[in-house]
């Protein structure tokens, strides 16, 4: 900065003090003649400031009373709006209610008939099956043998793929139709009386529905005219063994949930009683179906997997050189700069061995100064960079290394699941000869 000028620094001026002649007047003698004459009187203005209290407390009880008034008006007319709007919701909210138990109380009286129905249905079948489970026997070691091989991915692939799930629902699905094929007999038995037991509870539930149905419905009919209304404050709470809305809706909803599965599963059982041969074999055809196009599917996944990681791993080698440039171009930057900052030093260096007066702050002299504050900043920058650029080409090898393991776990899973797998399920049975007959 440029130096500033050189200021006289200010001082006061001497104040004068003047004196002033005080007054010699003799006071009057007034006030000792009248001093008798003012006991236990008033001033005049005295006497007009109380009349102005007064007046004062006067209209500001007027405005207290006023406003009293105009308070009561409005809380009246507020408490008849608030009384009329909340009888008006309860009865709008007993309406609601009505249309829910109307409609809960149709459902279970449609579920009731509904469930009697097939219970009639599943007791007049008779059940005669035989049992074969020798055919079932093959397609659960083919199911066992793969799970077992793609135990062996390793861990990056070592996944509950959809493949895994598929497998794991047709080792199920065998199992089901092995015990199934042992306890049909007995299981039809078991869902009537599982059906008898459902329609009780839904007929307990229907009960209950009509009756609340005509309370609510004569509560609606109540108004401020009823003759038939009265105080109960006792009946202001919440019963403790009260229902909330939610498991009021949810009780229902699970009745005739249970129902349903009651009657769904009693179908079933029907249908398997008819054909259970032909179900299971279809059952297992399907799922194999499913298994083989799971393996198709994940493959193909596998190869295209594959591919991208080989399309990153030629990216991330591209990166890695273009990066290994970029380093360079960077140091070589610094080392233009430094070289600039060295200039500008030796200059500055040269410049304050001027004699005397010539050691001035001349503009060379600001601008040599400017320069190296620019350098300055840019070589911290281009090292900030240049530490950065190091940072990204070591992050762009590790994930080399890592693409490059991942594409051998990838050939790996790939071997395990073409050729392990699917190559071992060409021996499953497209269909199951079950012996029905022994």
């Amino acid at each position: 900065e440029e130096p500033q000028p050189t200021a006289v620094p200010s001082c006061p001026l001497p104040s004068k003090i003047c004196d002033v002649v005080r007054s010699e007047r003799p006071r009057s003698c007034c006030g000792m003649a009248m001093a008798g004459f003012r006991t236990a009187k008033y001033q005049v203005p005295e006497w007009h400031r109380r009349n102005a209290g007064v007046y004062y407390k006067a209209f500001t009880a007027s405005e207290e009373a006023e406003r009293g008034r105009a308070e009561s008006q409005h809380l009246m007319k507020h408490a008849a709006a608030s009384a009329q709007r909340a009888q008006e919701h309860s009865k709008t909210t007993l309406g609601q209610r009505l249309q829910d138990i109307h409609f809960w109380r149709v459902e279970l009286q449609k579920e009731i008939m509904e469930l009697d129905a097939e219970t009639n249905l599943l007791a007049a079948q008779k059940l005669r099956l035989e049992r074969a489970l020798d055919a079932t026997e093959v397609p659960y070691s083919v199911v066992i043998d793969n799970l077992e091989c793609r135990e062996r991915r390793q861990p990056p692939d070592l996944v509950i793929d959809e493949v895994e799930r598929q497998l794991l629902k047709e080792a199920d699905l065998i199992r089901d139709i092995r015990d199934l094929l042992k306890r049909t007999i007995i299981q039809a038995t078991t869902q009537i009386r599982s059906n008898r037991i459902q329609k009780e509870n839904c007929e307990l539930d229907w009960s209950d529905k009509v009756e609340t149905y005509h309370i609510d419905d004569k509560c609606v009919s109540y108004c401020t005219d009823s003759t038939n209304v009265q105080f109960h404050p006792s009946s202001v709470k919440f019963e403790e063994n009260a229902s909330t809305p939610k498991s009021w809706a949810q009780f229902s909803h699970d009745n005739i949930s249970s129902a349903e599965q009651e009657k769904l599963a009693s179908v079933q059982l029907r249908s398997l009683i008819n054909n259970i041969i032909h179900d299971a074999s279809e059952d297992l055809r399907m799922q194999r179906a499913a298994v083989n196009e799971a393996f198709d599917n994940h493959c193909r996944e596998l190869d295209d997997a594959k591919l991208r990681l080989e399309q990153h791993l030629e990216q991330i080698l591209k990166d890695i050189a273009n990066e290994e440039a970029n380093i360079v171009n960077l140091k070589k930057s610094i080392r233009d700069k430094e070289a600039h900052l060295k200039v500008a030093h030796t200059r500055l260096f040269d410049r304050s061995f001027r004699p005397n007066i010539e050691l001035c702050r001349d503009e060379p002299q600001f601008r040599l100064i400017s320069e190296v504050e620019e350098l300055t900043v840019l070589l911290e920058a281009l090292k900030r960079k240049l530490m950065e650029s190091e940072q990204n080409l070591k992050n762009l090898e590790e994930t080399r290394m890592k693409l490059e393991k991942e594409i051998a776990v990838k050939a790996n899973s790939i071997f395990i699941d073409r050729q392990k797998c699917m190559s071992y399920r060409v021996r499953y049975p497209v269909d199951l000869e079950v012996a029905s007959y022994k």
